[in-house]
């Protein structure tokens, strides 16, 4: 048996092999750099989304008393659940019962700055609980948007010694406002909220997905198992992949020309921008289902044609299922991608100033970001802060979405 001989390391070689191993020790240093690089950009946005935010999930109040007992108002609790209940109230005098305790209470200068919708959160109130009125009940109320801006160092001399009077008082707060959630745009800060928009990007989503995600499923299965492979159809591949890269304002117009063209009394409506934002989604779904389908073995088919099964029954029952994760991560990129998107909603007109929440998917509507883009307009401090604390809104709204279909992924993953 012949002894092995170890090969004799010259001066060059061990040269080299240290240069080689120099370059991977500096390979991985860039690598971990670029890690660490990316997770510091990503903490401070989130860190700067958050304070900045922080303060939107807020508004200044004054806190005022109200003394039912002599305020003179009556109310059936068996009506007060019907729609005209806050009518009937404002019939009543609420509005001028609230600016009456008001001035009673801050003087008339600090009742002067007290918001104009302020007496709807007290009709609220009341509607929720009509025993109320047999009460004497403080309130926190919302300021004006002036005194909003005093209180927080900005704005005129006059609203800035105010906010400062009142706050030594202990009569002006800045309190966290749950109406920021279930509110809808307004012209006033301190009144804003983004249910509206909110409730318009799930409606416009929804019509997304139901739209992009079956027929981009079955147009990738039939270019991958059926189709013929000839010009035709590489014609079609080739388009498809175009349009993947193509500018997303090119679907706005669009569906501007085709949709609004057809139903024109839907400009804004959810139903329009889905269908605007399913032909921008659709082709990135038949790209990622198009490769796991072709990423499933030919075992798998060879083996269900081997014991019986049909061509259909390969596809549907063994194919698709093992390329549903596959083509479910293509979803998610895609839907991603249509949930920040405004310049193909600012085409068919989404970008209007929508103050109730949609009814359905025919109502007029906005969505998030264009909420988000409408606000990052405005000059006020309010609306500044309103700005960060929807963007926080809707990367919380992005992560539920990815996490629901990361979860539908991982539960019909398969391994081979």
């Amino acid at each position: 048996m012949s002894e092995r001989i170890a090969p004799t390391r010259t001066p060059a070689f061990e040269a080299r092999l240290k240069k080689r191993y120099a370059a991977e020790r500096r390979f991985k240093a860039l690598g971990l750099g670029a890690i660490m690089f990316s997770v510091a950009v990503l903490v401070f946005l989130l860190g700067t989304m958050a304070l900045n935010g922080l303060g939107g999930f807020q508004r200044v109040e004054m806190d005022v008393p109200i003394d039912f007992t002599q305020a003179g108002i009556a109310a059936d609790p068996a009506t007060m659940q019907q729609p005209g209940a806050i009518q009937s109230l404002e019939a009543q005098g609420l509005r001028d019962v609230v600016q009456f305790f008001a001035q009673q209470e801050l003087g008339e200068e600090a009742a002067a700055e007290l918001g104009a919708q302020a007496w709807r959160d007290v009709g609220a109130a009341i509607i929720a609980d009509p025993a109320i009125l047999r009460e004497q009940v403080t309130f926190s109320l919302p300021a004006s948007a002036d005194l909003a801006s005093g209180y927080q160092g900005e704005g005129s001399q006059d609203m800035r010694a105010l906010a400062q009077r009142l706050d030594a008082e202990g009569r002006i707060a800045k309190n966290f406002d749950p109406g920021f959630l279930s509110r809808s745009d307004a012209t006033n800060p301190q009144q804003v909220g983004i249910w509206g928009a909110l409730k318009g990007s799930m409606l416009t989503m929804l019509v997304t997905l139901l739209l992009a995600f079956p027929i981009g499923v079955l147009a990738a299965l039939y270019l991958e198992e059926y189709a013929p492979k000839n010009r035709w159809t590489d014609m079609i591949e080739l388009s498809i992949n175009n349009l993947a890269a193509v500018p997303s304002i090119i679907f706005g117009l669009l569906g501007l020309a085709v949709f609004l063209t057809l139903f024109p009394n839907l400009r804004s409506a959810p139903v329009i921008g889905g269908m605007t934002l399913a032909l921008m989604t659709m082709p990135v779904i038949v790209i990622a289902g198009r490769n796991a389908i072709k990423a499933v073995p030919p075992s798998i088919r060879d083996g269900a044609l081997a014991i019986g099964a049909s061509p259909v029954q390969v596809v549907f029952h063994h194919v698709l299922p093992l390329a549903l994760p596959g083509i479910l991560t293509g979803t998610i990129i895609g839907m991603a991608r249509a949930l920040g998107e405004t310049a193909p909603l600012l085409m068919i007109g989404m970008r209007a100033f929508v103050a109730t929440p949609p009814d359905g998917f025919t109502s007029p509507a906005t969505v998030l970001p264009m909420q988000i883009f409408l606000w990052s307009d405005e000059i006020d401090r309010g609306f500044v802060e309103r700005t960060s604390a929807a963007i926080i809104v809707l990367l919380l709204f992005l992560l539920v979405m990815n996490g629901l279909a990361i979860y539908l992924r991982n539960k019909f993953e398969k391994t081979w």
